[in-house]
């Protein structure tokens, strides 16, 4: 189905099964094809692909040559229907590539609202994105991949399969992350090492100074004072009951899968 307002460039290939939505445009020799449905007032350039089970909301714009919901590269899979969902106002550059989901997993690649994802940046299987990220040119998430609210990854910065990075944290360029990020941490290196905490992002973000404070204060029970991290919880979760910043740290930490960053 497509709706009366959008406007297709002619030579764009539309298959039967896709739903457009009021206000998209869809540039030249752009191809969509299975079950794909584009949010109101989205954007695709020229040259872009995008296969189903494909879900995209609102006012996102997609530039040429990205290839969005394409089968995913797991040598698992074996052509079963799973899905790439995408929420709202996200950019997604040129060359970008995110693929769907498989059924060792939930089935769905997930990316939330507000995304930067800049030249060549790639979201594979199952990864699971929040909101108000930015991926550097060359990102590299590997399948089954979580990543919290406003996380920025710079260019060429990559992460194992399987891996977490926490909300408000930032990786450096050409980080290697082989263990997961707890969140507001910034790391760099390969393979990536915790630096410090993300002060002036969060700055940025509006939390308070005394905030700021209480979450160094978190960093050093982690990194600097010799602590398990079972310990490290401990102290936290004291901390955490006058700032509820703190909590997130100790959620985190409580639900690691592969060993946090040292």
């Amino acid at each position: 189905m497509i709706d009366s307002t959008a406007m297709i460039h002619p030579t764009a290939l539309i298959g039967d099964n896709v739903t457009v939505k009021a206000g998209v445009q869809i540039g030249a020799y752009s191809v969509l094809e299975g079950d794909v449905t584009i949010g109101e007032n989205s954007w695709i350039g020229s040259h872009v692909v995008i296969k189903g089970r494909t879900s995209i909301g609102q006012n996102n714009r997609i530039f040429q040559f990205a290839s969005i919901g394409e089968n995913c590269q797991d040598l698992k899979y074996l052509g079963e229907d799973t899905a790439l969902v995408i929420g709202d106002n996200n950019t997604i550059r040129e060359s970008v590539t995110m693929h769907r989901g498989t059924i060792q997993d939930r089935g769905i690649t997930q990316v939330g609202h507000n995304n930067l994802f800049m030249v060549n940046a790639h979201v594979a299987h199952d990864c699971i994105i929040g909101d108000h990220c930015i991926f550097a040119n060359n990102a590299t998430l590997a399948g089954h991949v979580s990543i919290g609210d406003y996380v920025i990854f710079g260019g060429l910065a990559a992460i194992h399969q399987f891996g977490k990075v926490g909300a408000h944290a930032f990786i450096g360029g050409c980080a290697a992350l082989n263990k997961d990020v707890p969140p507001y941490v910034m790391a760099v290196g390969n393979y990536a090492r915790p630096v410090t905490i993300n002060s002036e992002g969060l700055l940025r973000r509006g939390f308070s100074k005394d905030a700021i404070k209480a979450l160094r204060r978190a960093y050093k029970i982690l990194y600097r004072e010799g602590n398990t991290i079972e310990q490290a919880i401990e102290l936290m979760s004291e901390l955490s009951k006058q700032f509820v910043e703190v909590k997130a740290f100790v959620d985190f930490l409580s639900d690691h899968g592969r060993g946090i960053i040292r």
